[in-house]
């Protein structure tokens, strides 16, 4: 467990962001005469308010949000395309839980409507995810609510008391959080527990494949890297159920806390981040006051250094892929967690904060100019002496 907890992380797993968390791509909208988007409107508009008042039928996937605390739930057109009676549309759909979220959860969909004079004009017949969008968890079956402290956690087909657990561990990664990132965010967390990994593949649009060995992602960012934007948007953790359920309380803890770091700290990751900040910072986060010894943190990166195989550089975004050498990964965020904690050390936590917001706003060679008055050059010469000494009995030089 001590070698894979760093990579059971998972954030920075293949794949585009999920419907859960993804906005529409760019379009051209299409515009429909007045009329017909006008009554299409009122009949996605009428759906909403459905869905809001649990008010839709058995057979209704929507039927399987009853005891989800919905705030909002609102389609956007894209595009319509009218056949007689019938009517396809494209739209974007947006909705926000109570209490939780401060942007919408975003994510494209096909609506299927039928003319029905008698009713009043259009009634929406189908409603599912629209091509290249990924499935929402409540289109897996009945959504389970637990509501902790400061997370609602969201499961399908799990025993409650296990939903209750990983409420409890996300309690303690808020705190957590909020001491070593002191800066606004919500100080709450929204976790989703799909029955399986196989069920995590689909919310991600992904085979299940690439997420068998990671307990939990965020979702929100925009791949590799980050990306987040800074709208509000709302960011969801998504626990692979099998494997952070082979995880002991510590390796739960981490996972957790991991990827509050990215939910918090999302307004402040853009593509300028590099990962080995966003992630060595996550990692920093979670490890913080556990007592825990380098070598018991970086058991990949111990034996390499300690086999003569000091890095040269700090490590590049490409080292973090999964699906690659699984050393590389774990070497990779170790390389990342130790040079967040050698900044937190010689410069203190405030810099190493200041650090990663700069960083994202304008370049981590602007950080490490005027936050920590280096250079990334002296900053890795610095960064390779650390692990020198944590990690060799080798004299520094």
């Amino acid at each position: 467990m001590l070698v894979s907890v760093a990579v059971l992380a998972g954030c920075t797993a293949p794949g585009p962001a999920p419907g859960a968390a993804s906005a529409v791509p760019a379009v051209t909208v299409t515009a429909p005469e007045p009329e017909l988007r006008t009554a299409v409107q009122a009949a996605l508009d009428r759906r909403a308010a459905a869905v809001l008042g649990h008010d839709v039928p058995p057979g209704d996937p929507a039927a399987h949000l009853a005891d989800v605390p919905l705030a909002t739930w609102a389609y956007r057109i894209i595009d319509v395309k009218r056949d007689g009676a019938r009517a396809t549309v494209r739209a974007e759909l947006s909705h926000t839980l109570t209490g939780h979220d401060t942007g919408p959860v975003t994510g494209g969909r096909v609506l299927e409507l039928t003319r029905d004079d008698r009713a009043g004009g259009w009634r929406v017949t189908a409603d599912r995810p629209a091509p290249g969008a990924a499935p929402q968890l409540w289109e897996q079956g009945p959504v389970q609510v637990v509501r902790g402290a400061r997370s609602l956690v969201l499961g399908v087909g799990h025993d409650p008391a296990r939903l209750r657990d990983v409420a409890a561990v996300a309690d303690r990664a808020v705190p957590a959080v909020q001491a070593a990132w002191p800066g606004e965010w919500a100080g709450r967390v929204v976790v989703l527990v799909p029955r399986s990994v196989d069920a995590l593949g689909q919310l991600m649009g992904q085979p299940a494949d690439a997420y068998r060995g990671i307990a939990a992602v965020t979702t929100g960012r925009t791949g590799p890297g980050g990306g987040a934007h800074a709208d509000g948007s709302a960011d969801r953790v998504i626990v692979n159920p099998e494997a952070y359920g082979g995880l002991g309380d510590f390796g739960q803890r981490f996972v957790l806390t991991h990827e509050t770091v990215h939910v918090a700290t999302r307004a402040h990751t853009t593509a300028a981040t590099p990962l080995w900040l966003s992630e060595g910072f996550a990692d920093w986060a979670a490890y913080r006051g556990s007592g825990r010894t380098p070598a018991e943190n970086a058991p990949e990166l111990r034996d390499a250094v300690r086999a003569g195989n000091l890095p040269d550089a700090l490590p590049g975004d490409a080292d973090f892929t999964f699906g690659g050498d699984a050393g590389t990964v774990a070497r990779a965020y170790a390389g990342g967690w130790l040079a967040c904690e050698l900044i937190a050390d010689r410069w203190g936590e405030d810099k190493l904060t200041a650090f990663y917001r700069l960083a994202g706003a304008s370049g981590a060679e602007r950080a490490f100019r005027d936050v920590l008055d280096t250079t990334s050059d002296a900053f890795t010469w610095a960064w390779r002496d650390r692990l020198r000494q944590e990690f060799s009995s080798a004299p520094s030089r």
